[in-house]
């Protein structure tokens, strides 16, 4: 089967504004490019929004109760936690020339249909749930309807995610500076009427309870961005450093997370509504409003089109015999009818259902994936993958994956369901990301184990168990695919 639909154009050096009709293939060694810093703004940028916002307004809610210093702690903690899973997996880019769904290829083979296509509704929530605050921040600025509003953010993110790779890396290195100062903006605004000292209002095991909670909270802001991870190194050089690659996306995603958060937990108990009208009250409106407007619009925009980019690369993944721009522009089409469920109703709960509900996945996915990873001592062949049909099916991967996500069921707490575990000896503690993630990988160990009698392949083995013909273990499998004419 012919894989042609999975190439096309691609950017050629920083700053190339083509549009980009690559897809899943992997980027010839030849071609590869980028400068370090650009790990940094790529993953600094997306995090500055009200949803990071309004995750830290949570600490202070009825339901966790922790107040500022643990609220402050637990934020921290989750979003390193989270973020760690991103640095980690970001670092593959360079050596795969993949994206990350494109990558669980190698350890699901056919199965990994399942986890494509959960990033890609994935992609889709997550840009509803952003671009509810969005269009909310340009009604008030422009005074359009809330509809109005929704369709110019999602037509910005949308063109974003059609231009693709590098269009997204240079808005996100400039914006990176625009919304940083506006967000000094709001934290001076915030210093001044906050609450920097709000008590704990849990006690106990519930109080115990409460800042599991909040920590998984945090880390689920993150998390989530796991699976996207080398979708934003996968052009750079193969020798690119890891520990930079490492440690600016560490940075990068962490310190945004954590300033914004921090920013809504000290405003909790001065924002009126969680929505973008309640941060322009914040801001006593006029120009500081006008100000914390724009950013949220930009901030929309930025974050979603790598939700549309992103969700394209999952669906190919997937199986999906769609070029890459188009399912760019279906993911932004069916975000605008879930926006506006979304807007209705309780937005507080919605929020936190969603926010949850499509990250549980993530961590046994991602931890399947780390497994192959060493035991195939990084060294992986690209070429092999490309191919669906010629996929194995991958079922060890898959049941590694079900495994871990009905492990960390019972230690589930959102507002739709709570779990045993959660609701008796954690006191609504949420520690279901963990439990996942270390279920996950150990289910998937063994049963390797078990299949192929060692704890490490020689060589990259597909999917299936069946090793391919041995290699002398200093000479790596090859990733390099040949340039298009």
């Amino acid at each position: 089967m012919s894989t042609e639909i999975y190439e096309g154009r691609r950017p050629q050096y920083e700053g190339h504004a083509t549009l980009e009709m690559h897809g899943m293939a992997p980027i010839p060694e030849d071609e590869r490019y980028g400068r370090l810093h650009r790990v940094f703004t790529v993953w600094f940028t997306p995090n500055l929004v009200p949803a990071g916002f309004f995750i830290g307004t949570l600490a202070t809610a009825s339901f966790v109760g922790v107040g500022f210093s643990l609220g402050v702690t637990a934020i921290v903690i989750g979003t390193l936690l989270g973020g760690l899973l991103v640095a980690v997996l970001g670092t593959w880019g360079p050596r795969t020339g993949l994206g990350q769904i494109p990558e669980g290829r190698f350890a699901f083979g056919k199965s990994v249909a399942l986890p494509g296509v959960l990033q890609w509704l994935s992609t889709i929530a997550w840009d509803a749930i952003n671009a509810i605050f969005g269009a909310e921040a340009i009604n008030i600025l422009l005074h359009v309807p809330f509809w109005v509003g929704l369709f110019i953010v999602l037509v910005m993110q949308g063109a974003l995610g059609l231009f693709g790779y590098e269009v997204m890396h240079t808005f996100q290195k400039w914006m990176s500076i625009v919304l940083g100062a506006m967000f000094v903006v709001v934290t001076v605004k915030v210093a001044s009427v906050g609450n920097w000292h709000a008590a704990a209002t849990s006690h106990g095991g519930s109080l115990a309870g409460g800042f599991i909670l909040m920590m998984t909270l945090s880390a689920s802001f993150v998390i989530s961005w796991g699976a996207y991870a080398s979708d934003y190194s996968r052009y750079m050089k193969p020798d690119s450093s890891r520990a930079g690659i490492f440690f600016l996306s560490l940075a990068g995603v962490s310190l945004s997370s954590i300033w914004v958060e921090i920013l809504g937990l000290a405003a909790a108990s001065v924002v009126v509504q969680s929505t973008s009208g309640g941060i322009d009250h914040l801001m006593g409106g006029g120009v500081l409003g006008g100000m914390a407007m724009v950013a949220i619009w930009i901030g929309t925009v930025s974050v979603n089109a790598m939700n549309d980019y992103s969700g394209s690369l999952a669906l190919q993944a997937a199986g999906a015999r769609v070029k890459r721009p188009y399912v760019a522009v279906v993911v932004t089409a069916l975000a605008f009818g879930l926006t506006l469920w979304l807007h209705t109703g309780n937005l507080t709960s919605k929020f936190e259902e969603v926010l949850l509900f499509v990250t549980y996945w993530v961590p046994p996915f991602a931890a399947v994936q780390i497994v192959h990873w060493w035991r195939n001592r990084g060294r992986v062949d690209a070429r092999q993958i490309m191919d669906f049909g010629r996929l194995a099916s991958g079922w060890e991967a898959l049941v590694a994956l079900l495994v871990g996500f009905g492990a960390a069921v019972p230690f589930m707490d959102t507002t739709l369901f709570v779990g045993p575990a959660s609701s008796g000896w954690l006191h609504g503690g949420d520690i279901a990301f963990y439990v996942g993630f270390v279920v996950g990988g150990l289910v998937y160990f063994l049963i390797r184990y078990v299949v192929t009698g060692s704890a490490r392949d020689s060589v990259a083995a597909p999917a299936s168990g069946r090793r391919l013909a041995a290699r002398p273990p200093e000479e790596p499998v090859p990733v390099t695919v040949p340039s298009e004419p």
